[in-house]
């Protein structure tokens, strides 16, 4: 790795931990994991406080958290970090990791992990979506009557022809999977 397009890979599986929140399992990349990417992009980053206190000392916001420039490849994004609770030695490591993820996160770091959703679609097939046109066909083979089929092979052929909206295939398609 060597540029600022690497920061944007996607990092393996054994680097993504899980925090339990709300009922489910956030997804997040460690500090150690991090630093390791940035590393690997640039052995000369460096993060800096945006603001030091008269001591040399990093300045908290009112809220307990941190701003800091992170300058990769000599480009510098700002970041912010909070430590929710935490007190003493622990908040400020947690703080520092926070705002670390979160401006590398602005070079794309982790990204698919930020984003609640599908961040890119499959690379688009004629201007929809290979694992949408895959849908159809597979659709295809599990329809039960001709007039299921018949349907099926509309919105399909419109979306190949590119005659409806691609959201409603979309919506479309969504639909029918959870029927099936």
């Amino acid at each position: 790795m060597n540029n600022l397009q690497d920061l944007r890979k996607p990092f393996p599986d054994h680097q993504i931990s899980y925090l339990p929140k709300g009922g489910t399992k956030l997804a997040y990349v460690g500090h150690a994991a991090l630093t390791d990417r940035l590393l690997d992009v640039d052995p000369g980053w460096t993060w800096e406080p945006l603001a030091m206190n008269p001591h040399g000392l990093p300045v908290m916001d009112d809220l307990g958290g941190m701003w800091i420039r992170l300058t990769v490849c000599g480009v510098t994004r700002l970041g912010y970090g909070h430590a929710g609770n935490k007190q003493g030695g622990d908040a400020i490591k947690e703080i520092i990791g926070d705002a670390l993820r979160n401006a590398a996160m602005r070079f794309g770091a982790a990204l698919e992990l930020w984003h609640k959703g599908d961040l890119h679609l499959d690379a688009p097939v004629d201007g929809l979506a290979e694992s949408t046109l895959q849908f159809w066909l597979d659709d295809f083979k599990v329809c039960a009557t001709n007039e299921e089929l018949r349907k099926s092979f509309t919105l399909a052929l419109a979306a190949v022809t590119n005659d409806v909206d691609k959201t409603i295939l979309i919506e479309a398609k969504d639909k029918r999977k959870k029927e099936l």
